[in-house]
């Protein structure tokens, strides 16, 4: 329990790491899943949206493209969203360097939640709904936390890369070496990578679920359960560093204190 419960600390073991993971691909499936519900399309796909921009030219149709480019666009401002607070908070020596990009996204999600429905009719430069353009800046702002939190090896909104390294690792494992092979020639599969890909693949398929029934029969207000996840995990670090914050600035305010009663000149 103590272990989910600093799930976004800087300061967090590698199987940690693998648990922050698997939330994060969870959380995405569910609203990946939701989106196509809700607005028709998955926010977290730019591979699609970057062939729709190269569709619409062709094609000469320009509120596809123009939704195309608000969707790229967004993701694109939620990674360095991600980007600017990790380097900031570790800048200050932070533990709650991952969990801010998770406490922002919670603070979207809820209003999400509770005004998706109103704002599917209201227009943008884009062409599409100011619902699409925020869940692609989540589904960004997400992306990027999993690739800095894991260093490169957890990608949470899109599964390709996780179905074709899980694929790779099966490979190595059907492999037949040769019996005269030393053992450091052999093909190896790395069975930690396969768990790691495959409950990434199973965690996004469990979300997309969750997000599926309860967009479907729920509506918009479904994201609160997913909000109030996010902020269970993103508070614990966010907290001790407030708590750490007051307390040296309770020390410095005693320190000058301390200085000036000993700076203070002597009257006779």
């Amino acid at each position: 329990m103590q272990r989910l419960l600093h799930i976004a600390d800087r300061h967090r073991s590698a199987s940690t790491t693998r648990w922050l993971g698997l939330v994060l691909a969870f959380n995405a499936g569910a609203v990946n899943a939701g989106g196509i519900l809700v607005v028709g399309m998955y926010t977290s796909h730019m591979t699609g949206f970057a062939s729709q921009v190269a569709d619409s030219m062709v094609l000469g149709r320009g509120s596809m493209l123009l939704s195309a480019l608000g969707a790229l666009l967004s993701f694109l401002v939620g990674a360095a969203c991600t980007g600017l607070l990790v380097s900031w908070a570790r800048q200050h020596r932070l533990r709650s360097a991952f969990a801010l990009p998770l406490l922002l996204e919670a603070a979207l999600l809820l209003p999400f939640g509770l005004m998706g429905a109103i704002t599917l009719n209201w227009n943008t430069p884009f062409a599409v709904p100011p619902t699409v353009l925020l869940l692609a800046f989540i589904m960004g702002l997400q992306n990027a936390l999993g690739t800095q939190a894991s260093g490169g090896r957890v990608r949470s909104t899109h599964m390709t890369g996780n179905i074709t390294d899980l694929g790779i690792e099966l490979g190595k494992l059907f492999y037949r070496n040769r019996q005269d092979l030393p053992p450091a020639a052999q093909v190896r599969a790395d069975r930690n990578r396969m768990r790691m890909y495959g409950g990434l693949l199973s965690a996004f398929i469990g979300g997309g679920l969750f997000g599926a029934a309860g967009f479907h029969y729920v509506g918009f207000f479904w994201v609160v359960p997913l909000a109030s996840l996010l902020l269970a995990l993103a508070l614990p670090p966010v907290l001790h560093d407030l708590r750490q914050h007051s307390h040296l600035h309770t020390v410095m305010v005693r320190g000058r204190e301390r200085l000036r009663r000993l700076v203070r000149p002597r009257h006779p």
